[in-house]
């Protein structure tokens, strides 16, 4: 198994993806809006993934957050809100709030474990800071630490209840990036003090099963390399400040903040201490060039995905509250702010 996360071309595989991804054996697949059209050719799509692995608990993911980070869309599936309309409730009522993001995640996961997807790219524990690029914006679930947390810690357990896997991101943090790192490449100046604002969600989260790293340059930790290449932010700051020993995935790899060609990105992530690099366009290039570089997984990250995924091999989601239950507990909760 290759310690990578490939994305594919369209709604069906290829044959030529078919053949490379048996031979490649990639830990992963990510879905985007191209590679979904309704139920029936999702459903399919992700069964024909797991044939090809023979693997029930392959890991397959999307991002699904809601608002305006949605992959699945009406008219075949709802819509979901953004993060900041549990953050709003907060400042109303910090339980119902806690109560309303719980369900609308649980209602999320049960519309993508319909479809054969196991894991997303949920929750964000990145602390919102002034001034900050609008790329977190009304994605961001607050700007207090604390109330990060427990709205978080919510996400992550309805998800699971709905039979899917969370994941933390941005890790340590991307709420102080004054660029889109989608563009350009953020350089944090916070002190080391100011940065345990951006990190505390995610050490008091440290028992997620998956985590997700930030393209940013924290210069009070590492003043060259991004998190996501940084050796020094991974093992001193994710792995030892914060003590989060989950899955540990880069950021997709395609994004302008990270410079070089995609198969040597890959490789440095993982020479910088993530579990999983995160390749998402579904390049045949790319991905044939990632393949040949990269070694095998090694153990310790494979004990980490197979644990993560682990997580929910008991959950029973014939059993769970109907969907359209969570969305009306949901919209009723929200409507007190």
């Amino acid at each position: 198994m290759k310690p990578v996360i490939f994305g594919l071309s369209g709604d069906a595989l290829t044959d030529d993806e078919r053949a490379f991804f048996r031979y490649a054996e990639p830990a992963g697949y990510i879905l985007f809006r191209r590679n979904v059209t309704d139920k029936a050719q999702l459903r399919a799509l992700t069964e024909d993934l797991r044939a090809l692995h023979g693997r029930d608990d392959l890991l397959i993911m999307i991002d699904q957050e809601g608002g305006r980070v949605a992959r699945m869309q009406p008219p075949v599936w709802p819509a979901f809100p953004p993060g900041s309309v549990f953050d709003a409730l907060y400042d109303v009522a910090p339980a119902s709030a806690i109560v309303a993001a719980r369900a609308n995640a649980q209602a999320i996961a049960l519309t993508l474990r319909e479809c054969g997807i196991n894991v997303d790219a949920l929750p964000l524990l990145d602390v919102r800071q002034p001034g900050a690029s609008e790329i977190m914006g009304d994605r961001t679930l607050g700007a207090e630490p604390l109330r990060v947390a427990a709205l978080g810690r919510a996400v992550l357990e309805g998800l699971k209840q709905g039979g899917v896997v969370g994941i933390v991101k941005h890790m340590p943090g991307h709420g102080r990036a004054m660029v889109d790192t989608h563009h350009d490449l953020p350089l944090v100046d916070a002190s080391e003090a100011d940065l345990e604002t951006d990190i505390a969600p995610f050490r008091s989260l440290n028992w997620a099963p998956m985590g997700m790293t930030a393209h940013i340059v924290y210069e009070a930790w590492d003043r060259n390399l991004p998190a996501s290449l940084s050796p020094t932010v991974i093992a001193n700051i994710i792995r030892d400040r914060i003590g989060f020993d989950g899955l540990l995935m880069s950021d997709d790899l395609d994004m302008k903040a990270l410079h070089g060609d995609i198969p040597s990105l890959a490789a440095g992530v993982v020479a910088a201490g993530c579990d999983i690099a995160l390749n998402c366009w579904g390049r045949m290039e790319e991905m044939i060039g990632i393949a040949g570089l990269l070694p095998d997984i090694s153990m310790e990250s494979r004990t980490r995905l197979d644990r993560a995924m682990a997580t929910i091999a008991d959950v029973g989601v014939d059993a769970a509250e109907p969907l359209g239950d969570l969305i009306a507990r949901r919209d009723k909760l929200l409507a007190l702010a």
